[in-house]
């Protein structure tokens, strides 16, 4: 166990320069490097993703910005998405990320996943459960506890004005889904979970 690597690729379902969601996946990365050994975050921009067609696939190759994305998906061991709520469900950003990856061969297959979300008053649950239905046509396997939904705008102040994650109590819920899922993508590769990651609530 020891020495291994988990390697997450964590998308943003927000453009947005001051996005909470974003902000989401930069605290985790924080946390990650600073006190969950052997997990690794990587952040996957969409931004340059062009949308979703088939048209732009020539000789069963794709667009350039597809193509590196792609292979930075199949490169992950499991996947942590961040997704505000548009409209009672997923944003756009996202699921044409979704989409690109899960074109012939899907890049995304039977790997754990975690997802959060920062959003109005319902914590963006709507768009984390139709992420959850999208993600079993794409065999990807996710966590069912703890689950995380941020009212970004309900008091206390959760970010600052740059979208940066300011509060300890959403900071440690954080770190107990980073665990959720670096544990659950071990025992999915048959390895062990340590000491850190057992019991978990």
């Amino acid at each position: 166990m020891e020495g291994t690597v988990v390697r997450v690729a964590a998308i943003s379902g927000s453009l947005r320069r001051a996005s909470a969601n974003t902000g989401l996946i930069r605290a985790a990365a924080e946390i990650c490097r600073e006190s969950i050994p052997g997990l690794q975050l990587d952040h996957i921009d969409i931004s340059a993703l062009p949308l979703l067609n088939t048209d732009l696939e020539v000789d069963g190759g794709f667009p350039p910005a597809v193509e590196a994305f792609r292979e930075k998906v199949s490169a992950a061991d499991c996947f942590l998405f961040a997704s505000p709520e548009y409209n009672y469900s997923i944003s756009g950003p996202l699921k044409n990320a979704l989409d690109w990856a899960s074109r012939p061969p899907n890049c995304w297959g039977d790997r754990a996943a975690a997802i959060l979300s920062a959003s109005g008053g319902s914590g963006g649950s709507r768009s984390q459960y139709h992420i959850r239905q999208v993600g079993v046509g794409l065999d990807i396997h996710f966590i069912n506890k703890p689950e995380m939904f941020t009212k970004a705008h309900q008091p206390p102040n959760k970010f600052d004005d740059d979208g940066n994650l300011i509060d300890p109590e959403t900071k440690e819920q954080l770190r107990k889904l980073l665990l959720s899922l670096q544990a659950f993508t071990l025992s999915l590769q048959g390895k062990p979970a340590n000491s850190q990651q057992q019991g978990i609530n």
